[in-house]
């Protein structure tokens, strides 16, 4: 369990260990009047959740708001699971994610079509949450958290339809999940951040997508909160690099899929990982990042699931 990490701005961040690797899926805490939590990860990780609340001397019965970004597993996942330990708080979600927490059928369904046999070991337990305790955000709904400390949510879709950001007033920064894409924390050399899209299934909008990131991008932020995993105060920067990447990954599905017209939807992804995984090879090597650099145990998983979220859409259009 490492130490959460003051981001500044009194925000912590608590690595959650998701699948097991260090700094691939955190939780952020808001130090504020109202003690809030953005992110939740699944609920294997809720254990180091809550080590890292109490790290930071924080009872669970103090949080008052469990915000989940989206509903994919590695994000709320775990909702119900700390839901149980924090008994004064409320979840906020997206209109189009609350019936799923509440009745999570669909979404266990789901996992274990695509996971099969290693669901249990990456997700379970999942629980519904309340109804009561559930509470919807809007585009441009607020939620006052500290006397000087106003969230506001925004519909960003690309990602997932079910997708919102938060931004804070207090910092200017802004929590965005998965919808601009997952941030590599083991790159930054020499200030070097790398920033790739994320783009699984089934709901994987590219035009959605950019239009998020223009939204955001005229907000002004000053740090981008990532879902995987930590922050970055160079927002043009990540900005520039997604733009870069996703007609790369777009480009990449769509020659994969006239060289194997007759694959299956798996080979398909995989041919298509493979080749992503060579570019992104070329260009980080350039950047002195040699080919068995830790990096890439988080790049390939990405990559895979990226790689099915591009057939799916290409499929559909």
């Amino acid at each position: 369990m490492s130490v959460p990490t003051d981001l500044g701005k009194s925000i912590s961040l608590i690595d959650l260990l998701d699948l097991g690797m260090k700094e691939r899926t955190g939780s952020y805490v808001l130090h504020a009047e109202e003690l809030t939590i953005v992110e939740t990860s699944a609920s294997p990780s809720i254990r180091h959740l809550l080590k890292g609340l109490e790290k930071l001397h924080i009872d669970p019965k103090d949080i008052k708001n469990i915000i989940v970004t989206h509903i994919h597993l590695d994000h709320a996942g775990g909702v119900g699971f700390l839901l149980e330990k924090c008994p004064n708080a409320k979840v906020i979600v997206h209109p189009r994610g609350k019936r799923h927490l509440a009745n999570p059928t669909k979404l266990i369904q789901g996992a274990r079509a695509v996971y099969g046999k290693m669901f249990d070991a990456l997700f379970h337990p999942i629980f519904r949450v309340p109804e009561g305790r559930l509470i919807t955000k809007e585009d441009g709904d607020t939620l006052k958290i500290g006397e000087n400390r106003i969230l506001t949510f925004y519909d960003t879709p690309g990602h997932a339809n079910h997708h919102f950001s938060i931004h804070d007033s207090f910092s200017n920064g802004i929590f965005t999940g998965d919808t601009i894409g997952v941030i590599y924390p083991q790159t930054k050399i020499n200030g070097f951040e790398f920033v790739l899209p994320s783009t699984s299934p089934n709901q994987f909008d590219p035009n959605a997508m950019l239009a998020s990131l223009e939204r955001i991008e005229k907000l002004g932020v000053e740090q981008i909160y990532f879902g995987h995993y930590g922050m970055s105060e160079k927002p043009k920067d990540v900005f520039n690099q997604i733009r870069f990447w996703l007609p790369k990954f777009l480009d990449t599905g769509k020659n994969i899929l006239k060289e194997y017209p007759g694959g299956t939807y798996k080979e398909k992804a995989d041919h298509i990982a493979k080749k992503l995984t060579q570019d992104v090879t070329t260009f980080l090597d350039e950047k002195g990042l040699t080919p068995d650099h830790e990096v890439y145990q988080y790049i390939k998983v990405d990559l895979q699931v990226c790689a099915l979220g591009i057939v799916d859409y290409l499929a559909k259009h």
